[in-house]
């Protein structure tokens, strides 16, 4: 199958690896085939950040939230270690605060408050409280969609009349 790639040139990766992103999208219908597709491009480019967050939302929309829950933490993962992070949440919080504008730090932030999402949906309840709680301390603004998670999360049952 030919494929244009030139119309993805936000992707910094090779060639190779945005035919099969592009292959991926074109056989959605078939999810076994495109995601055979996507394995192959994160297996090729793990240590992208791009090819991960489109696995990431390839494993979302796909409802594989075991593979989209590894593939945020791959992302998480690499930005900690690029970035030095502490694994102490006291030790990281001020961190990101201090330095929430900057790329790298928003990508992080997005992608945890992502696994938080994720991790409702595979029915971890308490842990998805706990990031989205730590996101939104950070994020007042709501962009990273915390707060919203959060009040679902909390919100209490209503009551049938």
């Amino acid at each position: 199958m030919q494929v244009d790639t030139n119309k993805f040139s936000w992707f910094q990766v090779p060639e190779d690896v945005k035919e099969l992103l592009i292959l991926a999208a074109q056989t959605w219908e078939n999810t076994a085939e495109s995601e055979k597709y996507m394995q192959q491009a994160v297996a090729k480019t793990g240590e992208n950040t791009d090819v991960l967050v489109a696995a990431y939302r390839y494993f979302y929309y796909k409802n594989n939230y075991s593979l989209a829950l590894q593939t945020t933490r791959q992302l998480l993962d690499k930005i900690k270690e690029a970035e030095k992070f502490p694994d102490d949440w006291e030790q990281l919080q001020p961190i990101l605060i201090s330095r929430k504008e900057n790329p790298n730090i928003r990508l992080y932030l997005n992608a945890y408050s992502a696994s938080g999402l994720v991790l409702a949906k595979l029915g971890d309840i308490e842990q998805a409280k706990i990031i989205s709680t730590r996101v939104k301390e950070i994020d007042n603004k709501n962009d990273f969609g915390a707060g919203i998670l959060l009040d679902i999360l909390t919100r209490p049952p209503e009551e049938d009349d």
